[in-house]
This record gives C-alpha cells, sequence and structure tokens, in this order.
C-alpha cells in the first residue's frame, strides 16, 4: 500500500491510498517532517485536495440544472491510486473518473500526481486532463509538518517566514466558508511567530501570485522545512482549533471554499478551474527539508 523513494540524504514515503506523502526523513538525523497522522489531533498526513478546495455550501453544487453532493475536499483523498511508474527516487500515481465518481462528478477525467526527490527536494507534480466537453475543478496540496521538529522546543519557538517579505491580501472565513467581500492586507512583509491562537478562526488564507516560499524555522536549531511554488492562486495555513495539536499545515491551493454569498453553480465558483477535451493542466510544489 506504501511507496518508498529514496535519495542520498532524504527518505520518502507515500500511500497509495490518496496519493498520500506519509513520511519525509532526513536520514543524517533521523528527524521525521511529515506529521504522522495521530487521529486524536487530525488523522491525515498531507491529503490531495480534488476536485475541491473547501467546502461547498450545504455541500452540494449545481451544474448544467442538475444538483450535485460532495464532502468538503473532494473524494480524491478517500481512492486508491494506481502506480503507473515508479523507480528509486520518483513515482506518478493515477485516478481516473469511474462509475461511482460521475455520480456526484459529471466529468471524466484523469489525476496524474507525480512525486521526485532530489537530495532534500520532494517536488509533487498535478496533470489533470478530461475527456468530457468541458470540466470545472478545484485542486490543491494539505501537507501537515511536525511542530515541533526537535524534542525540548514548543511551537512558540517556531516561526512562519514569507518569501518575498511583502504584504498579501488576506481572505477571512465566516464559518466554513469564505468571506470575500472583507478581504484585508495581511502583514507578511515580517516573519510570524507560531502559536495556536494564530489558528483560533480556523485557516489563514492569503492571495498568493507569482513565486513564493514559505518557511517554517526556528533559532534554536538549524532545522526546518520551506515549500514552494510558482502561480499557486492561494494558500492556507492551518492547525486545529478545537485542540493544541503538534503541527502546522502549509497549503498550496488552486481553488478555494465557497464564498458566504455562492449560488452553487459550479461554472461561477471564485477560484474554479476549467478544462476542455484534449487540454491539460499542470502545476507543481516543492517542499524542501534542512
Amino acid at each position: 500500500m506504501t511507496l518508498k523513494l529514496e535519495s542520498e540524504r532524504a527518505r520518502v514515503t507515500i500511500n497509495k491510498f490518496g496519493a498520500e506523502l506519509s513520511s519525509f526523513i532526513l536520514k543524517e538525523t533521523g528527524v521525521e517532517y511529515i506529521w504522522q497522522a495521530d487521529s486524536a489531533f487530525w488523522g491525515r498526513h498531507a491529503p490531495v485536495l480534488f476536485p475541491l478546495v473547501g467546502r461547498l455550501k450545504d455541500n452540494t453544487y449545481s451544474y448544467q440544472d442538475k444538483t450535485y453532493s460532495m464532502g468538503q475536499h473532494g473524494f480524491a483523498r478517500d481512492m486508491l491510486f494506481d502506480v503507473i511508474e515508479q523507480t528509486n527516487n520518483s513515482a506518478i500515481l493515477e485516478l481516473k473518473s469511474n462509475q461511482e465518481t460521475l455520480k456526484n462528478y459529471p466529468f471524466e477525467f484523469r489525476l496524474l500526481i507525480g512525486y521526485k526527490l532530489e537530495e532534500t527536494t520532494l517536488t509533487i507534480s498535478y496533470d489533470v486532463s478530461t475527456l468530457s466537453d468541458e470540466m470545472y475543478f478545484s485542486i490543491g496540496g494539505h501537507p501537515a509538518f511536525n511542530i515541533p521538529l526537535i524534542e525540548g522546543t514548543e511551537m512558540s519557538d517556531y516561526y512562519l517566514h514569507f518569501a518575498p517579505l511583502k504584504s498579501r491580501i488576506k481572505i477571512p472565513l465566516k464559518g466554513a466558508y469564505i468571506n470575500n467581500a472583507c478581504k484585508t492586507l495581511a502583514q507578511t512583509n515580517t516573519s510570524i511567530q507560531l502559536k495556536h491562537s494564530l489558528f483560533k478562526e480556523d485557516a489563514q488564507i492569503l492571495e498568493t501570485k507569482g513565486r513564493n516560499t514559505f518557511s517554517i524555522l526556528s533559532d534554536k536549531h538549524p532545522h526546518g522545512v520551506m515549500l514552494s511554488y510558482e502561480d499557486f492562486p492561494f494558500v492556507g495555513f492551518w492547525s486545529p482549533n478545537t485542540v493544541e495539536a503538534p503541527f502546522v499545515c502549509i497549503e498550496p491551493w488552486c481553488g478555494i471554499a465557497d464564498d458566504v454569498s455562492s449560488n452553487g453553480k459550479i461554472e461561477e465558483k471564485i477560484g474554479i478551474n476549467k478544462l476542455t477535451k484534449g487540454d491539460h493542466f499542470n502545476k507543481s510544489y516543492t517542499i524542501r527539508i534542512q
């Protein structure tokens, strides 16, 4: 059920169920960077969000005058992927539409999730294509990183660093949905100390453009994690607000939850992506550990 990738300096484990990254270890120290899915806090590691990111109003949407149901973050994270390519340091996993997915997602799709490990950098890639005349979807990552990384430290010993250091637009949540009309300017032109109270109102969501790198670092030791991408329109930062969990997620998204004013039409959903037959959607992001 799992795949192992290895470089000279790191080891990665991927679960075929959900094509989920479940371990990323630096060999010379044995430090594990990925949250180990303790269900007392959150029972996942780094789920793939597809064909939705976030939650739909009333868990429903409409397409061509028909109404469909779908839960938060879609169904890919709860499905078994096929391995179509694998080497010592890379793998490609595949999920295709079937009779079950078509019941509540009326689009034929092929989703490829790629992993490539080079030294201490893991590249995660998405390739989406369709056989339908048109297809609407969102996709994104949800990797959770252990905080603290080193025994004897705590969350307040770590900080979130933004590159480039500049202000970004923050999109607030109202319950499970975004409130796009109340966007503000986030002070991401400086690093932010990590603390559980940052997530008291759930995820912190930013609009992003161009090249971005978000790092979890500490002045008490040299270990950290850097997540980088090009042209993902949103990023979320999350840790549970009901319990003080020892992890923080950095989530690159091509898509977002419904707005409080959403009309439910998937064609008009904020952040939705559209493909037509023969087109491909390609995005990737990297995780580097130190």
